[in-house]
């Protein structure tokens, strides 16, 4: 079962066929990039000079107003070509979506920033690092902002900066101590101080270079500080993180559509007509179908749910939920696709080996199984107890 079930809006239909039309390209790219760790600025540009990084701006903005079912139905066709691509747009699609749904800032930081996006800036959040780990999981985090006249002055490291050859603003927190809090400052890649260690040497998504971003006593002025909260975590709902899964469930649409057409033109000389006669294969490919049609009526139900407000309100660890069940489905999907080619699917120059490890990526994007399986229980658990 193709996405195309599930494409609602002109918007979709426009940018679907927009982003088919980079196909060859992006996948061409993608190869070397992938094997050198280099990061797709090419790729990158292209869908910024085409408006494909202001889609989530409201239209009082400036931009499309992308909803998240929008938003998905994009980055996993765009994770279809490749998903270290689509994983890196995603991270800034998924901040301005957020933003600007909630106006979560100053009304004169929104309208000057918009502006930015217009213009083709770039912007992900900084917020994991080694001593803490996910944000997700509670810790405070060793990044520090001291009060100083007139602003603050930020030192840290943090990890898994997605897109950091590119970044032109960073959305970084820290313990502020003064306020017993943690913030969240708007900084421009321009600001003295700001450097980024090339530390990202992985076997998966190799291409993102989410290399440490580093602070060294960055001066930021009073209104960066953007955000604030007196816990490290926080349990605001946020639909536009379903872009990681969809992400990983384009990677696997991808290895399906590769094994079955090797499987339809693969014919040794040990049997008649090709391997898909098999039943071994065709059980193996009707596996793949069924994890596709699973993963992707719950993640754009999901999608659809939170685009509907009335609905949003009963939503309680369905994101969650989401991401889970699609990434396993899609690690699943990749794992039969490469059962289905065999040995040679290991080979440098089969795509499934770089599916593979890509798509392995997505156990340690937010949010992880066990926290998700853990507040499933516990809400099964005082449900019990109230009843």
């Amino acid at each position: 079962m193709k996405k195309e079930l599930f494409m609602k809006s002109d918007l979709q239909r426009e940018w679907v066929a927009k982003l088919a039309e980079l196909k060859a390209s992006i996948q061409g790219e993608a190869v070397e990039n992938d094997r050198l760790s280099r990061f797709p600025r090419k790729t990158i540009q292209t869908l910024v000079d085409m408006g494909y990084t202001k889609l989530g701006l409201p239209k009082e903005y400036g931009g499309s107003g992308m909803t998240v079912s929008d938003m998905i139905m994009l980055q996993e066709t765009l994770a279809s070509y490749d998903g270290a691509t689509a994983l890196s747009i995603g991270w800034h699609q998924g901040v301005v979506g957020d933003l600007y749904e909630h106006r979560a800032w100053k009304q004169n930081l929104l309208d000057q920033f918009s502006i930015d996006v217009q213009n083709g800036a770039l912007v992900n959040r900084a917020v994991s690092e080694a001593q803490t780990g996910s944000p997700t999981r509670g810790g405070r985090p060793q990044t520090i902002a001291i009060s100083v006249d007139g602003g603050w002055e930020i030192t840290g490291r943090k990890t898994f900066t997605s897109m950091s050859p590119v970044l032109t603003h960073l959305l970084v927190t820290a313990w502020v101590e003064e306020k017993n809090g943690v913030g969240t400052f708007l900084i421009k890649r321009s600001a003295a101080g700001i450097s980024f260690d090339p530390t990202w040497d992985m076997v998966g998504m190799r291409s993102t270079e989410s290399h440490d971003l580093v602070l060294e006593q960055v001066y930021v002025g009073d209104e960066q500080l953007v955000e604030f909260n007196t816990a490290p975590r926080t349990e605001k709902l946020n639909g536009w993180l379903l872009h990681i899964p969809a992400c990983y469930l384009g990677i696997a649409q991808a290895a399906r559509d590769y094994a079955v057409h090797f499987a339809a033109h693969y014919s040794p000389n040990s049997i008649q007509g090709t391997i898909a006669t098999l039943p071994n294969v065709q059980a193996a490919i009707g596996q793949m179908e069924l994890e596709l049609i699973k993963a992707r009526h719950i993640l754009y139900s999901t999608a659809e749910a939170y685009d509907d407000h009335s609905r949003r309100a009963y939503m309680q660890q369905e994101l969650g939920v989401a991401k889970v069940a699609v990434t396993n489905s899609a690690i699943s999907i990749v794992d039969q696709a490469m059962r289905i080619v065999g040995a040679k699917s290991l080979e440098m120059s089969c795509p499934l080996q770089r599916y593979y490890r890509d798509v392995r990526a997505g156990l340690h994007n937010p949010p992880m199984d066990d926290m998700v399986i853990s507040k499933l229980a516990n809400l099964a658990i005082k449900e019990a107890e109230r009843k």
